[in-house]
């Protein structure tokens, strides 16, 4: 019986690494420059991919209709105030307002870029959520497609 569960775990376990593997192969290779940009934020500034040199940090793309989305920034805020760097994208959104909504009602603390269908393309952002993972040179280290718990993500970010 123990043997037989055992079996069917890994089992799971091999089939969820085999579906995120092949969801994730569209995305930037490990080990490239992530690429350049220059958008407004939420907060009224401007940010770059310049703005985060020197510092490892998660790069999250989100939609704020994405309901999975709603669910993780949870995570995200937890690991930013225990230290984490983290940086929020906003995508596939009709207005500035519905972003604003969307931060508001989860009480968001870290800087939100308005990004665009450029930077969309230039991530190569098929799904929401989307997460990078950066060295503090901004090359892409690691990369994830979907809902993660907060364990989770920090062992990604490791």
């Amino acid at each position: 019986m123990t043997r037989s569960l055992l079996l069917h775990l890994i089992a799971v376990v091999l089939i969820v690494q085999a579906v995120s593997w092949f969801r994730e192969r569209s995305l930037l290779p490990t080990e490239t420059m992530a690429p350049m940009f220059y958008h407004s934020t939420l907060q009224h500034g401007w940010f770059s991919r310049d703005d985060l040199l020197g510092k490892p940090t998660v790069l999250y793309f989100f939609a704020p209709w994405c309901s999975v989305c709603k669910y993780s920034m949870p995570n995200l805020e937890a690991m930013q105030r225990d230290g984490w760097n983290i940086v929020a994208v906003a995508l596939s959104y009709e207005d500035r307002s519905e972003v604003e909504a969307f931060v508001a009602d989860l009480a968001l603390s870290m800087p939100v870029v308005l990004g665009n269908d450029q930077l969309a393309q230039d991530y190569q952002i098929k799904g929401f959520p989307t997460y990078y993972v950066l060295d503090s040179e901004a090359r892409v280290q690691r990369k994830s497609l979907g809902w993660s718990s907060r364990l989770g993500l920090e062992l990604r970010v490791r």
